[in-house]
C-alpha cells in the first residue's frame, strides 16, 4: 500500500503510521532551512533538540521492537529493520547535504548500496559503466549481478569516448549508466552532463548513477548536474573517522516512485546499518566541510610536492593547475565548495598551483613493485592500508590491494600497473605530510640507486 504523506510521516490510507516511515527524509525541515549553507545544514538537519528530553544531541535508539497502544496503532516505529530513529535521522541528514536531494536511504555497507541499486534492475538488464570502477562494484557486476541475475555490462571509457561511441554501447535493455567521478583509482573526471544528455535522449531512458564518495557531498552535487541517484560509501569521507562501514543513496524530488522502490528493497533484503553506526556516521557528517576543506588543501600540497619530486613519473590530481582537466573540475564543482575554492585560490594567488579539489591523490613512481612497497613501506604518518576519506593519511598500491579483484590485462589496460600509489591525504598538518612522502620518496629512490665503490 503506498503511503501518503501526513504531517511528516507516511501514513496507509486507514490511518496507521508506516512503520519508521518519514515524509522525503524529513524533507519538511530541508525546505525550511533551504537557504542555510552546507555547514548549517551539516550541523541542524536531522539533529532536533529531542522532544521528551530536550538532549542537543539524539539519543541512541538501540531498540529493535516499539510498543504498540493498539494493532497497528504505534508512533511511527513497529521493527528497527524497517524504520529506527537514528536511521531516519541520519537519512534526512543525508538528504539535506546532497544538494538537490530528496530521499536518502541508508545501507549496511557501500557493497550493500550497490546491490540493491543492481538488483532493482531486475533480470536481464543492461547498464554502462565507467571502465575505471571500483574493484568491489566490478566484482558485484561481473561475477554476482552477472551470474545470479543476467545482468550485462558493458565498460566504457566514459572519460575519453566520443559521443557516438558511447550512443553504440546502448541497448533496448539498457537501464542504467553507472559513473564513478573521480574515478578510483586514476582519478578519471566524467563530463556528468554530457552523460545525462546522452542517457536522455537514449531510447531506454536508462537512470544515471554518480558514486561521490570521492568528491563527497562537499566538493560535488551530482544531482545538481542532473543526475538520477547519488551513492555514497559512507565508510569514507561522510564518516571520517574510519570507524563505520556503510552506505547510502540520496535521490531527488522527481524520483519519488523509484525512492519508494529502493525503500521496499532496503527493508525486504534487510541490509541496513545498526542504530549505533547511523549515531557516529552523523555525528561525523557534522564536520564534513571542516575536514573535507582541510582534505582538499592537504592534498593540493603534496601534490605539488610530488610533482617537484625527480622519483615520481606522474602525478594525478585533477585540482592540479598542470592537469589535463582542471577546467573541468573546476565546473563540476558545487556551489559551496567554488565559493572556498575561489577563496582560496585569491588567498594563495599564483603560489596556489591549482586549487584544493577533495583528498584523493594518485601517482606513479619511478620504478616498479619494489619500488612502490617500499614508499609504502617507508611512510611515518601515511599508514599503509586500504579504503581512504578517515582523518588519517592512508596508503595503498592498488594492483595487489583495492583492485587485486580485477583481471591483470585488464588492469594494464586502465593504466593501475604495480608502480601506481595511491594516496588518501589526511587533515594532520600539511608541512609533515609533504615531509613524510618526501623521505619516504627518498628511502624508494635509494633501492635503484648505483652503488658507491
Amino acid at each position: 500500500m503506498t503511503p501518503a504523506i501526513i504531517n511528516g510521516a507516511a501514513s496507509t490510507s486507514n490511518g496507521r503510521v508506516q512503520n519508521g516511515a518519514h515524509a522525503a527524509n524529513g524533507v519538511h525541515a530541508a525546505k525550511k532551512a533551504g537557504l542555510d549553507g552546507f555547514g548549517t545544514r551539516a550541523i541542524h538537519a536531522g539533529s532536533e533538540a529531542n522532544e521528551e528530553t530536550g538532549a542537543v544531541i539524539p539519543p541512541i535508539s538501540l531498540s529493535t521492537t516499539y510498543k504498540q497502544n493498539g494493532i497497528g496503532n504505534h508512533k511511527g516505529f513497529e521493527y528497527s529493520r524497517s524504520g529506527n530513529p537514528n536511521r531516519n535521522a541520519f537519512e534526512t541528514t543525508l538528504a539535506a547535504l546532497e544538494s538537490g536531494g530528496a530521499y536518502a536511504l541508508a545501507f549496511a555497507s557501500g557493497s550493500a548500496t550497490t546491490a540493491t541499486v543492481l538488483q532493482s534492475l531486475g533480470p536481464d538488464a543492461h547498464i554502462i559503466s565507467v571502465n575505471d570502477v571500483y574493484g568491489g562494484t566490478f566484482r558485484y557486476m561481473t561475477r554476482v549481478a552477472a551470474e545470479n541475475q543476467g545482468l550485462q555490462t558493458t565498460f566504457v571509457d566514459l572519460e575519453n569516448a566520443d559521443d557516438d561511441t558511447i550512443r553504440a554501447a546502448f541497448r533496448p535493455n539498457t537501464k542504467l549508466i553507472w559513473i564513478e567521478s573521480p574515478t578510483n583509482p586514476t582519478l578519471r573526471l566524467i563530463d556528468i552532463p554530457r552523460i545525462v544528455s546522452l542517457a536522455r535522449a537514449a531510447p531506454s531512458d536508462p537512470l544515471v548513477l554518480v558514486d561521490n564518495t570521492f568528491l563527497s557531498p562537499f566538493y560535488s552535487s551530482p544531482l545538481l548536474q542532473g543526475a538520477d541517484l547519488v551513492m555514497h560509501s559512507l565508510t569514507k569521507y561522510v564518516n571520517g573517522h574510519s570507524d563505520v562501514v556503510m552506505g547510502a543513496l540520496v535521490l531527488p524530488a522527481h524520483r519519488a516512485a523509484l525512492a519508494e522502490k529502493l525503500r521496499f528493497l532496503q527493508n525486504a533484503i534487510g541490509a541496513v546499518p545498526s542504530p549505533y553506526d547511523c549515531w557516529l556516521a552523523q555525528r561525523g557528517a557534522k564536520t564534513l566541510h571542516l575536514r573535507m576543506k582541510a582534505h582538499g588543501a592537504n592534498a593540493l600540497a603534496v601534490a605539488r610536492a610530488l610533482q617537484r619530486s625527480p622519483h615520481v613519473e606522474e602525478v594525478i590530481y585533477p585540482g592540479l593547475a598542470s592537469h589535463p582537466r582542471n577546467d573541468l573540475a573546476y565546473r563540476s564543482l558545487s556551489p559551496h565548495a567554488r565559493v572556498f575554492v575561489d577563496r582560496y585560490v585569491e588567498e594563495h594567488g599564483d603560489d596556489a598551483g591549482g586549487f584544493p579539489y577533495g583528498g584523493m591523490i594518485s601517482f606513479r613512481i619511478r620504478g616498479g613493485a619494489a619500488e612502490a612497497e617500499r614508499f609504502l613501506t617507508a611512510t611515518r604518518l601515511f599508514t599503509l592500508a586500504e579504503s581512504l576519506g578517515g582523518v588519517e593519511s592512508l596508503a595503498e598500491l592498488p594492483a595487489q590491494m583495492t583492485h587485486g579483484s580485477i583481471p591483470p590485462a585488464e588492469r594494464a589496460l586502465l593504466g593501475i600497473g604495480d608502480n601506481l600509489v595511491r594516496l588518501s591525504v589526511g587533515v594532520e598538518d600539511a608541512e609533515d605530510l609533504v615531509a613524510d612522502v618526501e623521505q619516504a620518496l627518498e628511502a624508494a629512490a635509494a633501492l635503484s640507486a648505483p652503488s658507491t665503490p
